[in-house]
């Protein structure tokens, strides 16, 4: 299968540059699989899909104010993007411009914040040592702005409209998107008709962004994220499989976790680590029953992973419907439900 295969055209205006405001405002396209059926909703309508007893699986990540402003010793800027934490003071980084910083060289952030870059990876990022005084997490939520999209060129007003309403655990270079259209009221009315949301984890790497090179898209080498699913997590999520009930993940990241520890019946393993899963037709989802997702770039190895819940002539016409409707795509941009 062609990189190709997956590609799309998308107008530039289409392209969200500010959140839906409020959240659950945004648009919804619903598919239905068995009938072919297409409509268009508001988010906010999403609970008429449920019923009692599907079980909402919700990635808890909470995104870094990853992107620091750093100088050298000379003055030099740099930009740096924390991408992966190696150990506790230690940090695998994007840095912008990389001539500026080889092995040895010293960067300070400001009065709290300084880091050494230690080596270069074979892909070109910098592994760095970071000191500060206090808790790291403090440090850097003075420090560090949030780490976009290169798409959105607006500046987002509000932090907090790039996290989800139920983030709990930091570590993220981007936000699950998909979850960024729940409000804590349309939670709530999930809980009282029945649906039990289940909590996993996993951590997205800028990687979610880096585009497909190769012409065959079996030779893409995926990047690695860490993912944890807990014991009471796999028993909830085994117990609905069992019993018939849906599971329903809530982005491509609930998905990647899922499909990491789904054995071939559709239960799962509870389990933590790195995963690099590549998920393209014509694998079939094992645990995942339905998925509410963003739209996505083209040729991008999201787009790829929602055509294996369907097809992939499917989801390019779900994508042809949507540019036609003038739907907003990517980060801050509308949902669709695959049913």
């Amino acid at each position: 299968m062609k990189t190709s295969d997956f590609f799309y055209d998308l107008p530039e205006e289409l392209i969200a540059q500010t959140p839906a405001e409020p959240r659950d405002s945004s648009r919804l396209l619903v598919y239905h699989r068995a009938t072919k059926e297409i409509e268009h909703k508001i988010f906010r309508d999403i609970p008429a899909y449920f019923k009692a007893g599907d079980v909402l699986v919700v990635n808890r990540t909470k995104v870094l104010p990853a992107r620091l402003y750093a100088h050298t010793a000379h003055g030099g800027a740099v930009e740096v993007l924390l991408l992966k934490r190696l150990q506790l003071d230690k940090w695998e980084v994007l840095v912008r411009p990389g001539k500026k910083c080889r092995p040895g060289t010293k960067l300070t952030v400001n009065e709290e914040l300084s880091l050494e870059v230690l080596s270069v990876t074979e892909t070109g990022e910098r592994v760095v040592k970071f000191f500060y005084r206090g808790a790291f997490e403090e440090v850097l939520s003075r420090a560090g702005t949030m780490p976009l999209p290169p798409y959105i060129h607006e500046k987002l007003r509000d932090q907090s409209r790039y996290q989800t309403v139920y983030c709990k655990e930091n570590g993220s270079a981007a936000a699950p998107t998909a979850g960024l259209h729940f409000t804590e009221e349309l939670l709530c009315k999930l809980r009282d008709m029945g649906v039990e949301i289940v909590e996993i984890l996993l951590h997205v790497g800028l990687g979610t962004f880096r585009p497909v090179k190769v012409e065959n898209v079996e030779n893409h080498v995926m990047h690695s994220e860490y993912y944890e699913v807990s014991e009471e997590a796999a028993d909830r999520i085994n117990r609905a499989k069992r019993e018939g009930r849906r599971v329903i993940a809530v982005g491509t990241t609930s998905v990647r976790t899922l499909e990491t520890v789904a054995r071939d019946d559709g239960t799962v393993s509870a389990g933590k680590g790195d995963t690099q899963i590549f998920l393209y037709p014509p694998y079939r989802m094992k645990c995942v029953d339905a998925l509410i997702t963003n739209f996505h770039l083209p040729e991008s190895t999201l787009l790829m992973l929602v055509s294996c819940l369907c097809s992939r002539e499917e989801v390019l016409h779900l994508y042809e419907v949507a540019v036609m409707e003038k739907y907003r795509f990517f980060s801050f941009g509308d949902a669709m439900l695959v049913l």
